[in-house]
């Protein structure tokens, strides 16, 4: 389905982690990119952005107005998959199928805790390399040439690219032809959660679709423009989506 010109994928986990596998499995490559209401905010006043993400292999609903989106449009996602809960999932089915993981994000130190807490409830757990993601990310500097000559080296079956939006699609853009990975995964703040760098909003706002409360209140000076005013300019953008779908199809 498209939601403010980005095709999103309506797809659950056990979906996804068949979909993850089949391609690691044919040994092809695949970017498998997240959409929540800032991401599609993002795309909708960047060009570049949508067509980025309209360039992966699947999207994948990462928050409740994404699935409100869905059903203003007339249309259903089945679940919103996010990376604070689903990470731990794709630890347990990279264990049990021998997948390699390389994290790559967050400030120095926190990607290194993610990866030894993951390791602590999946011994089996493979983790090719760990690299924050404070460095510089022009595609010519010292900096970037080393950090994909050591992926490279690496040959992760899934690299975890966890540096924000939209630094991670720009530089996972600039760089996936170079890369010698199965899978390119974009990751937001996944590694400050999975750290415990990061305080996780409460399970029952999480549970009723209010996730992005609780984040506010975490973090309100980081997050008030991306949700008090990001919110409703998506929700607005959404309903003139479906007033011009219904002008056209009367």
């Amino acid at each position: 389905m498209r939601i403010l010109g980005v095709d999103v994928h309506p797809l659950g986990v056990n979906a996804l982690h068949a979909r993850l596998g089949d391609v690691i499995e044919r040994r092809d490559r695949a970017l498998v990119l997240h959409a929540n209401a800032h991401g599609l905010n993002l795309a909708w006043e960047q060009p570049w952005l949508r067509d980025f993400l309209n360039s992966a292999a699947l999207v994948f609903c990462d928050g409740a107005g994404v699935m409100l989106g869905a059903r203003l449009l007339g249309r259903r996602i089945p679940e919103r998959i996010t990376y604070a809960d689903w990470m731990w999932q794709l630890a347990a089915t990279a264990e049990q199928s021998g997948w390699s993981l390389f994290l790559l994000g967050a400030a120095p130190g926190v990607a290194e805790r993610a990866a030894a807490r993951l390791r602590q409830r999946h011994p089996r757990l493979k983790i090719a390399g760990v690299r924050n993601g404070y460095f510089d990310t022009a595609p010519d500097s010292s900096d970037n040439r080393a950090l994909v000559a050591a992926i490279n080296a690496a040959a992760p079956d899934v690299l975890l690219v966890g540096m924000g939006m939209p630094r991670q699609e720009a530089w996972l853009r600039e760089n996936w032809a170079q890369l010698d990975v199965r899978i390119g995964l974009t990751a937001g703040a996944v590694f400050d959660y999975v750290s415990g760098t990061l305080q996780r909003s409460p399970e029952w706002l999480n549970r009723i679709g209010f996730e992005w409360l609780g984040r506010l209140v975490i973090e309100p000076r980081r997050l008030w423009r991306r949700y008090v005013l990001g919110n409703p300019r998506f929700l607005a953008r959404v309903l003139r989506q479906r007033l011009r779908a219904g002008e056209t199809n009367p």
